[in-house]
């Protein structure tokens, strides 16, 4: 029959001020009890701290039934057997101290005092018990062996003087799964060269209460340091960018985080700093360039709209899709911009503005927060015709411009039928086109639609060729251009597709020779487009060869960055393979009146600036020509 001094009965209620003065009187013991069932895995400092947390959270929340008291412990001189207070607090560390020592499971969700202790922290120190003598470390060391409730078990025995019925009954009230092993583990235990389990356990090896303090690995924590401060700066900026409202526009709309903070900088992105030039200027300046353009539209005056395409233009973000001629930089104005439109169009709010050096379209939907794009296009010296007009948008196949103050009217020509009448553009009171179809985004050539703009000197022709400035249409001999009219370009308006999206200032086409076929197939015509662009090089020229009766010319021959055609050099050659309706096959070629001999391999040579010969299908013939002087001219390939 067990002893009726260990049987678990009702004991004294232990409120909180009880086991608190019990848990402050005894904190030294129950802090060392801990440490010591605590697993050495755990590291000395860590140990420390959690053996000191698991102490300090034994305190109870309420009033409550101290049934661990009951189990009686040997008197000493302490008098803690008489205490129910830390009979309670003692079974509570002993509880939490064996879930520390628990393994984790990955099902099951962690107690507490398995995770790392919030309470007390340690910053910058590493804390460790004074180490002992070799007998306490071999005692250590054989603990360590053990499994929590082992050690509990020899703690107990040692360090509380209980027997192995209070040890039992008392590892069985903190949750031990078998209290029998656990003792035969502690019998297991000997103690070095005989010495009492009590004054080892004594010793300041064991003490996390008489602590020595030394620093950490300095490099690790420096590194960690910076790992830190990288991730939360990365929290920063995901937490702004998640912080933009969703059903409207940010400040800055679409523009990436800021990066300038220089004066500067801050002044070209104020709104209040864009210059607007008065809607008369024009009329009393000597220039005809976008610098006198006037601020015109419908949101002139809307801040918010122009803070977003000053701050999209100076950086754009991730989600706007940002376009530029060749040889355009995409980079920020160098100062405040001029304001030369806002305004709504198809659906979109646009903004067209200029740093005397680029034309710069922003545009964002009238609905919604994504879909922002910025386009830019060179613009430096533009004049008169070259400043005629400007896209404001385009969309369903039509494109729609902003026209110069000074235009008096506008109009479309399609230039493959000149003969038909002009079509009358309506403008609205700020200067913007009705829409019509654009040549830059039809897929076939069954037209060919340029801009007529008439101003007090004239007529002028522009053609979209798919970017902001419209290429202006020049005919005649390079060096002596002349404004061109729809008949210049009927037969040569189809070959632009080659230079759309090239970034064209003019183009200009020039009938450089007519050449009779043989068997009186009629009258041939050679003609060359010369596309020039803003950015000086990269000139395109194509050689063109017009049939007798044919719609549209052919192209020959196609150069690029060749002074051919142009105006400082205006000598041209190029050749095509013709088949006569007779079936025979010939080498047909024209040059510039220039060229007086022009030659073919095979020994074909020809006196004058034509040339044709009999070849055979697929023949791959080499021209070259010669002028009066002698000088060699090379054919366009």
């Amino acid at each position: 029959m067990q002893s009726q001094d260990v049987v678990p009965r009702p004991g004294p209620v232990v409120d909180v001020e009880q086991a608190e003065a019990a848990l402050v009187e005894h904190y030294p013991r129950l802090v060392r009890l801990a440490y010591l069932v605590l697993p050495p895995s755990l590291g000395r400092n860590r140990r420390v701290l959690t053996a000191h947390s698991l102490t300090q959270r034994a305190l109870p929340r309420a009033r409550t039934s101290a049934v661990a008291a009951a189990i009686p412990a040997p008197r000493t001189a302490q008098g803690r057997h008489a205490d129910p207070g830390y009979g309670f607090v003692r079974l509570r560390v002993l509880r939490t101290a064996l879930d520390a020592g628990r393994p984790l499971r990955r099902p099951a969700w962690p107690r507490r005092s398995q995770l790392p202790p919030l309470l007390p922290q340690v910053w910058g120190l590493r804390l460790f018990p004074r180490s002992g003598g070799a007998d306490e470390l071999a005692l250590d060391q054989r603990l360590s062996a053990l499994s929590g409730p082992g050690r509990a078990a020899f703690v107990l025995r040692g360090l509380e003087r209980l027997d192995d019925t209070a040890v039992r009954n008392l590892l069985d009230a903190a949750g031990a799964e078998d209290p029998d092993a656990a003792l035969a583990e502690a019998d297991g235990v000997v103690t070095p060269a005989g010495k009492e389990a009590l004054t080892l356990l004594e010793s300041t090896e064991f003490d996390p209460c008489s602590l020595q303090a030394r620093p950490p690995d300095l490099m690790r924590r420096r590194q960690h340091v910076k790992a830190v401060i990288a991730a939360a700066a990365a929290t920063l900026v995901c937490g702004a960018l998640l912080g933009l409202p969703g059903g409207g526009w940010a400040p800055d709309g679409a523009a990436a985080p800021a990066y300038a903070q220089n004066p500067a900088g801050r002044a070209a992105l104020d709104p209040a700093r864009l210059t607007k030039v008065p809607a008369t200027a024009w009329q009393t300046s000597a220039r005809t360039d976008f610098s006198v353009w006037p601020a015109r539209g419908s949101l002139t005056g809307d801040r918010a709209l122009l803070r977003r395409a000053l701050a999209v233009w100076a950086r754009p973000g991730g989600s706007v899709q940002v376009s530029a001629t060749p040889g355009t930089q995409a980079g920020a104005p160098p100062g405040p911009p001029q304001l030369l439109y806002a305004g709504e169009a198809d659906g979109a709010r646009i903004v067209l503005l200029y740093d005397g050096l680029r034309v710069v379209r922003y545009a964002e939907p009238k609905d919604g927060t994504s879909g922002a794009a910025l386009d830019f296009a060179r613009a430096d010296g533009a004049t008169g015709p070259e400043a005629g007009a400007l896209v404001v948008d385009r969309a369903d196949g039509n494109v729609r411009y902003l026209t110069a103050p000074w235009v008096r009217a506008a109009a479309v020509r399609n230039l493959l039928r000149p003969s038909a009448a002009p079509m009358p553009l309506h403008r609205d009171r700020d200067g913007v086109t009705a829409p019509f179809a654009s040549p830059a985004l039809a897929r076939g050539c069954t037209s060919w639609n340029a801009l007529a703009l008439r101003d007090d000197a004239g007529t002028r022709l522009s053609t979209d060729l798919g970017e902001l400035v419209p290429a202006h249409l020049t005919a005649g001999r390079p060096g002596a251009p002349r404004e061109a009219v729809a008949a210049d370009w009927q037969h040569t308006a189809c070959s632009l597709t080659a230079v759309r999206s090239h970034g064209v200032r003019t183009v200009n086409s020039w009938a450089y020779a007519r050449q009779p076929l043989p068997e009186g197939a009629g009258t041939a015509d050679w003609s060359c487009a010369r596309a020039d662009t803003w950015r000086g090089g990269g000139a395109r020229t194509l050689a063109l060869f017009t049939a007798p009766g044919a719609v549209t010319a052919a192209v020959a021959a196609t150069a690029e960055g060749t002074p051919a055609c142009g105006n400082r050099d205006p000598l041209v050659l190029a050749g095509v393979l013709w088949k006569s309706r007779g079936g025979t096959w010939y080498v047909v070629a024209g040059a510039s009146r220039q060229v007086t001999s022009v030659a073919s391999s095979g020994g074909v040579r020809a006196a004058g600036n034509i040339l044709a010969a009999p070849a055979r299908p697929g023949t791959t013939a080499k021209l070259s020509g010669r002028t009066a002087s002698g000088r060699q001219v090379g054919a366009l390939r």
